[in-house]
């Protein structure tokens, strides 16, 4: 260790992963002392990673003695607990002493009064922000404007549509946007979000307090959308999309654009869905490596989802998940023509209420898969059985066996809850 040079040391020390960990390694030697000095490049300070006995005001002091002992930071971390209010001279300070190195910054600290995070650290060199329990009001775009920004990631905070969408403006290089349990502040009784983005690749929205959200993004790649209760989301685009994952959403309109010709991977879950329409969108994605619909609720109880569909509208389709859900009897997920899932090599199966009818679904699924290599089979069990459900489940049980014995080159897995 004595023959390292301070530059790998320094290295070192920014890998520790906790600033506590970095305070006392580097009180080791003079050489460590040097290295922390002038070559540590990543801090993370959490109230979690200090005794619980430690004030505020210990804890202000020692953040404030360790960042100003770096010469050149380039990632910090800061996430303190609600236990944990701090004076905004000091957080001030940490973000003024480090902006000008500064290329990522996780930010969780509650402070009296607010500081403006954009205003200290805008028109600098940062690529990554993430900001956590922060209010953030008067975006000026002119001034704190983000040229390097590539990831932003906003979590419970407070902010206005228009201040959303002024902030995205501000980021001419944003690639990848997380939004989750923002507070919106609107004076409408119908709020609309309206972002736009010509960089925009991957964008993560989940518990956003609006009615309406217009995205425009025409390089978007990614795009999820979790426990979102809307009337409308649009997406107008150039059909760049690959990813697309609906999760927990209920929304009365979705557009997602009619060019999906690019969409590799569908996975919804959780939601009521218009099949056709629905259909109709994602229909010409020829290149569809994997689908997913789990626990997905058809609007019409007619509707049916069958794998002829699938098998002509997605020939190179690998991996195929279904969620079985019977409604008056009625099979949602149908058996019929002679199309093979030529591709598929991965197939997962599972039901909320066993029927008699599984075990000859799953059959009927696996014969159209001649090239198969794995199976998931999940399913849910009740503590409290009834006579006929522990007899359906034993027949199944039986039904499995014997289906491993036909196909003995097809993995088997079981995954209860």
């Amino acid at each position: 260790m004595e023959n390292l040079p301070v530059e790998v040391i320094g290295n070192i020390l920014s890998h520790l992963g906790t600033a506590r960990d970095v305070v006392v390694a580097s009180a080791t030697c003079r050489k460590w002392r040097e290295a922390c000095r002038k070559h540590l490049h990543t801090l993370s300070f959490n109230s979690d990673d200090w005794p619980r006995d430690l004030t505020t005001r210990q804890l202000e002091i020692l953040i404030t003695q360790t960042i100003f002992q770096t010469m050149g930071l380039q990632c910090l971390s800061i996430h303190m607990d609600s236990a944990h209010e701090f004076s905004a001279a000091p957080v001030i300070a940490w973000l003024m002493y480090t902006r000008e190195t500064l290329r990522s910054l996780s930010y969780n600290v509650r402070t009296t009064p607010n500081v403006n995070i954009l205003e200290k650290c805008g028109r600098q060199k940062l690529e990554m922000l993430d900001l956590d329990h922060n209010t953030i009001t008067g975006v000026e775009p002119s001034y704190q404007r983000f040229t390097c920004l590539k990831s932003l990631s906003l979590r419970h905070v407070s902010i206005s549509a228009l201040d959303l969408s002024l902030l995205l403006a501000a980021c001419p290089k944003i690639e990848s946007l997380t939004l989750d349990t923002l507070e919106i502040v609107t004076s409408d009784s119908q709020s609309t979000m309206e972002l736009s983005s010509q960089t925009l690749k991957s964008i993560y929205a989940k518990s956003i307090g609006v009615d309406k959200i217009v995205l425009e993004a025409d390089n978007l790649e990614n795009l999820h959308l979790n426990a979102l209760n809307l009337d409308l989301f649009e997406l107008i685009g150039k059909g760049t999309l690959k990813h697309l994952k609906i999760d927990d959403v209920s929304v009365t309109h979705l557009d997602i654009g009619e060019n999906t010709d690019h969409l590799e991977v569908v996975d919804v879950g959780n939601f009521t869905i218009v099949w056709p329409k629905f259909y109709h969108m994602i229909s010409r994605s020829s290149k569809l490596r994997r689908l997913r619909l789990w626990g997905v609720v058809f609007d019409d109880e007619d509707e049916i989802v069958d794998s002829e569909t699938i098998a002509v509208s997605f020939p190179l389709l690998r991996h195929l998940s279904l969620s079985y859900e019977l409604r008056d009897g009625l099979l949602h997920y149908g058996l019929p023509g002679s199309s093979q899932l030529e591709n598929v090599s991965v197939l997962e199966l599972g039901w909320t209420v066993i029927s008699e009818h599984f075990g000859h679904w799953v059959f009927g699924m696996i014969e159209k898969c001649p090239n198969l290599k794995k199976l998931v089979i999940h399913g849910t069990l009740s503590e409290a059985k009834t006579r006929e459900e522990r007899q359906m489940l034993a027949n199944f049980t039986s039904f499995i066996v014997h289906l491993m014995r036909k196909y003995v080159d097809v993995d088997v897995q079981f995954e209860y809850e």
